[in-house]
């Protein structure tokens, strides 16, 4: 299997103090009225980018999920290491965005990171098709927004594209290892390097909007997500979890196998078996712990009422699909790098994203006194 890390080492240490900062605060009404009033307002001033402000005070989350001072949270002893899921951040909404992966890694760095150590990751290319072998509908919606861009804006295959480059030059001179695997999606490298992080005594947070992360919580395991109505990162603990879904994290998977996932194209028992639905999916996950516990008990005895059992039994090897499709593989074949633990370096973050922001500005008005059309991607 071929294998492709790109790594950035880091720049050697400025002389001038740490400077943090973030992306303008904006007041939200909903996401869609947002990005519509952001490209009126850009369209009117031919495209000007307003670049990072600086911000005073380092914060971190409570137990709530709010943002607390940092000094708080090293109350729980353990250091953390931040991984950056890179690919969901680079689109607003379907399209690709650089003024999106600018604007949260301004707010990521400035108000959740801080100088903890942060290792980005990216999409391999052919990550996802192992499981559409498996699955061919596994997110086959998502490709639908894989169709030709202008010049201007194009995303190769699917991806960041043509600028990973830029994505990695900027993150790389921030100080931030960037990987990218041939063969696996972002989300495999994360769940395998996460558990070499912990194995470490580290705490891990994952900083993404994709839900397939929570089969990872646990007490050292937590997820930051980026909240646009809200214009900040909000945490996302092991005590979110179960009062959202009255479960622990241990059950998220084996429910998803159950119930399925629209998002991700993984169709659930529903429409074979009416009737076994989520409430007596998560009744029978946790009396037996897991699917595979619970399908192992229905081969051998009753475990449910009739259609429970007689789903469990007929649909066990759909279900056992669906599980080898939505888990999150921890076996790919790279190893974590000391230096990706060192406290990351900062002083360099204003000038580096302030820099970037000015390139897309100069970017927006050279493209519009051409007339051409201009995507920040």
């Amino acid at each position: 299997m071929f294998t492709h890390v790109h790594i950035h080492p880091p720049l050697p240490p400025s002389p001038s103090p740490p400077v943090y900062f973030s992306y303008r605060t904006l007041k939200f009404e909903t996401a869609a009225a947002t990005i519509a009033k952001t490209r009126k307002t850009e369209a009117a001033t031919h495209g000007a980018i307003t670049p990072p402000a600086s911000v005073c005070g380092s914060f971190n989350q409570a137990a709530d999920g709010q943002l607390v001072p940092e000094s708080d949270a090293k109350k729980t002893g353990k250091k953390r290491v931040f991984f950056l899921d890179v690919n969901p951040l680079c689109y607003a909404g379907s399209t690709p965005s650089l003024r999106s992966f600018g604007r949260w890694v301004s707010i990521f760095f400035s108000q959740v990171s801080l100088s903890d150590p942060v290792i980005a990751v990216l999409d391999g290319e052919g990550g996802s098709e192992h499981r559409r072998q498996l699955l061919p509908s596994y997110k086959a919606h998502r490709r639908k927004f894989v169709r030709p861009f202008p010049a201007s804006q194009r995303f190769s295959r699917g991806h960041v594209g043509r600028s990973h480059g830029i994505i990695t030059d900027v993150l790389g001179k921030c100080n931030v290892p960037v990987i990218k695997i041939k063969g696996h999606e972002a989300d495999d490298v994360v769940a395998t390097l996460a558990g070499q992080v912990l194995q470490k005594g580290y705490r891990v947070v994952i900083a993404s909007p994709d839900k397939d992360f929570k089969q990872l919580i646990s007490e050292d395991v937590q997820i930051v997500m980026p909240l646009d109505e809200l214009d900040r990162w909000s945490f996302y603990t092991i005590k979110h979890y179960i009062a959202q879904y009255d479960c622990e994290p241990r059950c998220d998977l084996s429910l998803r196998c159950i119930v399925g996932d629209e998002v991700d194209g993984v169709p659930g028992i529903q429409h074979m078996a009416p009737g076994f639905g989520r409430k007596t999916a998560l009744k029978l996950l946790k009396k037996h712990g897991s699917l595979e516990n619970l399908l192992n008990a229905a081969a051998v005895r009753t475990v449910g009422k009739r259609y429970a059992q007689e789903a469990l039994t007929k649909y066990a090897d759909y279900l056992r699909r669906n599980y080898e499709v939505l888990a999150l593989k921890r076996d790919v074949d790279i190893q974590l790098k000391e230096e990706w633990l060192v406290e990351r370096e900062t002083h360099n973050d204003l000038t580096i994203l302030s820099n970037f922001f000015k390139l897309l500005e100069e970017t927006q008005k050279l493209t519009h006194q051409t007339g051409s059309n201009f995507s920040d991607g």
